[in-house]
């Protein structure tokens, strides 16, 4: 796991970041005045799971579905 001071992270900190994403490096630990302060690593990916219109061709909508939408307007605006 390399160390890189502050100055370093600052000028170089793509090149760091595209190493993690890479897994040339594990973790990049950096510096402030010689001591560890923080740790850059990659982020797991995560599954994004079911996405609008997972749904399609599964139910049927009903023919008179916005027969309520006046009513539900006034209740909403309170006209």
């Amino acid at each position: 796991m390399p160390t890189v001071n502050m100055l370093e992270a600052k000028t170089s900190l793509s090149r760091l970041v595209d190493a993690v994403e890479r897994g040339e490096a594990r973790e990049i630990i950096i510096a402030r005045n010689g001591k560890p302060a923080a740790r850059l690593v990659a982020i797991e990916a995560t599954d994004p799971g079911l996405r609008i219109g997972a749904a399609r061709g599964r139910f049927e909508v009903p023919a008179d579905i916005d027969r309520h939408n006046d009513e539900v307007a006034r209740l909403f605006l309170g006209a």
